[in-house]
């Protein structure tokens, strides 16, 4: 007997919807849900093979204790217990700040950890936390800081309604897209096009993206900045800005910082002809709705904050921020905090290498440091939650050998790889299908606006907690409420101090209320679902616990298995703009003083080669290499190099290549390919699987090679902290 369940899919960021046949507790099938008010039934092979990852056999079902060395299964009473000796140690002998958090990307894809992480953190009251952002998006935030002042106010292209859109380091027809929620990707810049838009895509490799476009173009890895300094050049010296109204500031500064940065003279910086630089001028200022999108390409890389401010600098000069075809602000079902104080960084420094916070976070990239450095405030515990950053961070051996270093290390986590291999106590989380689903995060990019809750399609076995509850418990662990503590009253905590402020806020719909009474009528099974309910109901389009009748609740979006369509995006940049001016800062002081910086690398030699990343559509990150049907295949871990540079060098496909930089070797097959620009070599990421202690089997029979063994801790972008991945000076020899 099979029976049919919906539910948004949690492992990029298109949130598809799907549709999922079942027999019992198996997955049968799994394909696009064509109801869906968002995705429409469009999916991805990694959406199709949701069923082999949720029922990995590799998957760990029951928590690990290290006993003699040795990782064993035990109970959850005993696992939990020997988390609460092990972290009150720690604390007692060295402090709270000894201990360290690391976030990993999937924390974004699950309501846990939506809501849980951060009162994990201030449970625990450590400023050495890390997260995945630091290695693919904090630039982004950071400009967007300092821009509007709200770090998470970052504009998406409005790819339904837009006439032009100009895309750098961003390979969504493979990656599905980046802080830009949405579903069909492909099919939406396949419709830009029949409607007589353009599409330019500006990359080092003639990605899958670049090949539907109107045109591509070649760029050098890391001089993303250059070239749209070129066209900032462009609009002043062709009197092509629209005239801005009060909102913005600095316009006057820009123009002056440009005129330095001639198409001329960035064409031989960037690799970009001068008359294509002007000509992209020209079109984003004559095109009846315009936006500039770049991603991951050019986050990680040297001028990543530089590159993300000038992206939306862009939007802004041709009066295209905040208006639809342009670049518009995400409005999440659930509400959008304000921002309460005007952005900065640097509010506490690393240790070791004094590198500012961003976003409450210290740069990754000096976590190795923080581990292996004695002396006051050394991180000697580390709980890591979702993540693999032995494979996923800079110097990956490095941060390998520091991690079997520490006095305790915790993680909650499926899988034994890379990085839990060092744990004392692994905690796993139960099955993707037994848990409910919301996009606390992820919402708010999305290129339109709409609501889902997804709730369990399969029930928990006896005993066995959520990954809601999991988190739950470690935060009143770590805030000495022991390890008996019931994970509810965490919840009930933050319903009740939520609800206390709303009432006292003249502005909330349930101002004057008692809380008490209203906490009784928040819905759902769990903690988690009445948080997400009271978070709805108070949201943008809540009902306001009656006050707006219509208005979303957990109930409604239960009532609606294929989501509810809100529409499209709305202006809404007075609403969040939270700069000491109130105003957007078009040249903010931080950014400024980088143009330096900027200046200083226009004359460093770009012989050799550069090392980039690249995405294939069938893998995300590292543990899809588990799942049969994503491993092999054109998902290969080679290294890609133009034919002219291989055929100069000696060197013959299939043949084994050591590739070197500065702080580390790898040697792999090589694969000439006539996509990738000359001077520019590529390895994909997520790679280098098989190392001892790991249990990922699939994985481990096309282990590839680590690419963060090549790239430089020391390599970072100055204003955000976050490592260079792309843009690596290497050497290739055979």
């Amino acid at each position: 007997m099979t029976r049919t369940a919906y539910r948004t899919c949690p492992l990029c960021e298109a949130v598809c919807g799907l549709e999922i046949t079942l027999s019992g507790r198996d997955v049968v099938r799994v394909r696009g849900d064509r109801d869906d008010v968002f995705s429409r039934g469009f999916l991805c092979p990694k959406g199709a093979t949701l069923g082999d990852l949720d029922q990995d056999p590799d998957r760990l079902t029951e928590p690990l204790l290290r006993r003699d060395g040795v990782l064993t299964p035990v109970s959850w009473d005993e696992a939990f217990a020997a988390v609460e000796a092990g972290l009150s140690r720690v604390i007692a002998e060295h402090g709270r700040e000894s201990i360290g958090l690391y976030f990993g990307n999937p924390n974004a894809h699950t309501l846990g950890g939506g809501l849980y992480l951060g009162p994990l953190r201030k449970a625990i009251g450590t400023r050495n936390v890390y997260s995945a952002a630091s290695v693919d998006q904090l630039p982004k935030h950071v400009s967007a800081g300092l821009m509007f002042g709200d770090p998470t106010a970052i504009p998406v292209p409005d790819l339904d309604r837009t006439d032009y859109l100009l895309m750098l380091g961003a390979n969504p027809l493979e990656s599905n897209g980046s802080l830009c929620t949405a579903p069909d990707f492909p099919g939406r810049l396949k419709a830009l096009r029949a409607r007589g838009g353009q599409l330019v895509v500006v990359d080092p490799r003639r990605t899958r993206t670049a090949g539907i476009a109107d045109r591509h173009l070649f760029i050098r890895p890391g001089t993303d900045p250059y070239l749209l300094l070129g066209i900032v050049h462009t609009l002043f010296a062709e009197n092509l800005v629209t005239d801005l109204d009060d909102r913005f500031t600095g316009v006057d500064e820009l123009r002056v910082l440009a005129e330095e940065f001639s198409p001329a003279a960035m064409a031989s910086v960037c690799g970009v002809p001068a008359e294509e630089i002007e000509t992209l001028a020209r079109e984003l200022a004559g095109a009846p709705t315009a936006v500039v999108y770049g991603r991951i390409g050019t986050s990680t890389a040297e001028f990543g904050t530089l590159t993300s401010w000038l992206v939306d600098v862009i939007t802004a000069l041709t009066g295209n921020l905040d208006r639809p075809g342009g670049g518009m602000f995400g409005m999440p079902p659930h509400g959008r905090t304000r921002w309460r104080k005007p952005f900065t960084t640097g509010r506490w420094r690393s240790r070791v290498r004094d590198l500012p916070e961003a976003i409450g976070e210290l740069p990754v990239a000096t976590l190795a440091d923080e581990i292996r450095t004695p002396g006051e405030g050394q991180v000697r515990a580390l709980v890591t939650v979702a993540g693999n950053p032995v494979l996923s961070t800079p110097d990956g051996p490095g941060l390998d050998a520091a991690l079997g270093t520490l006095d305790f290390m915790l993680s909650v986590d499926p899988y034994l790889n890379a990085t839990t291999r060092h744990a004392d106590v692994i905690l796993p989380p139960p099955r993707i299908l037994e848990a409910g689903h919301y996009d606390v995060a992820l919402l708010g990019f999305a290129v339109r606006r709409v609501a889902r809750y997804s709730p369990p399609v399969l029930d928990l076995p006896a005993g066995r907690p959520s990954e809601a509850q999991i988190l739950a418990k470690l935060a009143l662990i770590a805030a000495g409420q022991g390890a008996g503590a019931d994970p509810e009253l965490l919840d009930e905590g933050i319903i009740g101090g939520t609800l206390a402020r709303a009432v006292a806020d003249p502005s909330s719909p349930v101002h004057g209320g008692d809380p008490a009474v209203l906490a009784k009528e928040l819905t759902g099974a769990g903690g988690a679902e009445r948080r997400l309910d009271l978070m709805l109901r108070l949201g943008t389009y809540g009902d306001g616990f009656g006050a707006q009748p219509g208005g979303l609740s957990l109930q409604r979006l239960l009532d609606a298995p294929h989501g509810l369509d809100l529409g499209p995006l709305e202006p809404t940049l007075d609403a969040l703009l939270a700069t000491a001016s109130g105003k957007v800062e078009l040249a903010p002081a931080p950014i400024v003083a980088d143009l330096s910086r900027l200046r200083a690398g226009a004359d460093v030699r770009r012989d050799g080669f550069v090392l980039v990343g690249r995405r294939n559509l069938r893998t995300n990150n590292s543990w899809s290499h588990n799942v049969p049907t994503l491993a092999g295949g054109s998902n290969r871990c080679t290294l890609q190099m133009n034919p002219e540079d291989a055929s100069r060098l000696g060197l013959a496909a299939g043949q084994e290549v050591r590739v070197r930089s500065r702080v580390g070797t790898v040697a792999t097959v090589l694969e000439p390919s006539a996509t990738i620009m000359p001077g520019v070599v590529s390895l994909p990421h997520g790679f280098g699987h098989g190392l001892p202690g790991t249990r990922q089997r699939v994985a481990e029979q096309t282990a590839g090679v680590n690419a963060n063994t090549l790239t430089d801790p020391e390599l970072i972008d100055v204003l955000s902290g976050t490592a260079v991945l792309n843009g690596i000076p290497v050497e290739v020899v055979g």
